[in-house]
């Protein structure tokens, strides 16, 4: 029996796809954010085995709040690095109707096999992609992150070709990715795509510091503050396209 590896689950997620939705948080991840507030999803041995169909009876048991729109998101972690699971919970969800997300940061993506012949049955059946941009210059994106980001624009680029819906997500730092210029450029690049609905802009913020310092790590930003409203407010008028 198929089982994926389970962080967390919320019932009433309000930001992460339309309408009201169940959020399911996959446990494993290889980036290495530096604002990563979901330190403890890393390790890819963790979390708490469980069924699609145990998550997908757990799910709908919210169903009568979700509404013409709501659904089920699946997050992390990462949740490309368990493919397998997340074809039989999406081909389990569709055949209950529901509403399929997943919010990624795209780094599993290859177009290698036998990823991408499964990468494309999953995109067959989820409604809704969130992708995470986090730095357009490969450079600073993988100071940032640890790794590159040749693939990750690479999947987005392979989303358009297919049609496939996505909602672009930045996270705002300061001094680190907000910068007008790197913005300007990732702008840029979402107008080369056809498929994308909404950008969006997340303040950063550091509430999952204590996290890092619960797992021994340093945490790297422990100085930085939010942004203000108004460099949040000149980030989404850049991504998009108002300035």
């Amino acid at each position: 029996m198929l089982q994926g590896r389970i962080h967390s689950t919320e019932s009433f997620g309000s930001v992460d796809g339309p309408g009201v939705r169940f959020l399911i948080f996959l446990q494993g991840c290889k980036l290495r954010c530096r604002y990563c507030h979901n330190a403890d999803t890393w390790k890819t041995d963790g979390g708490t085995l469980m069924t699609s169909d145990e998550l997908l009876d757990k799910a709908e048991r919210c169903r009568p709040y979700w509404g013409d729109k709501g659904g089920i998101t699946v997050s992390g972690g990462e949740p490309l690095l368990q493919i397998d699971f997340l074809l039989d919970l999406f081909k389990k969800a569709k055949r209950r109707g529901i509403n399929t997300c997943i919010d990624t940061a795209g780094q599993p993506f290859t177009r290698e096999e036998p990823f991408f012949s499964k990468f494309g049955e999953l995109c067959a059946l989820c409604d809704l992609f969130l992708v995470d941009i986090k730095h357009i210059d490969p450079a600073a994106h993988k100071s940032l992150t640890g790794a590159a980001n040749e693939n990750i624009l690479d999947m987005l680029r392979y989303l358009s070709e297919i049609k496939k819906p996505v909602w672009i997500r930045h996270v705002l730092v300061p001094e680190i990715t907000d910068d007008d210029a790197a913005l300007r450029k990732t702008r840029e690049f979402i107008e080369t795509l056809q498929n994308v609905e909404r950008a969006e802009v997340l303040p950063y913020h550091s509430m999952g510091a204590y996290k890092w310092k619960q797992l021994g790590c340093r945490y790297t930003l422990e100085d930085t503050q939010p942004p203000s409203a108004e460099r949040v407010k000149n980030a989404n008028d850049i991504l998009n396209g108002l300035v």
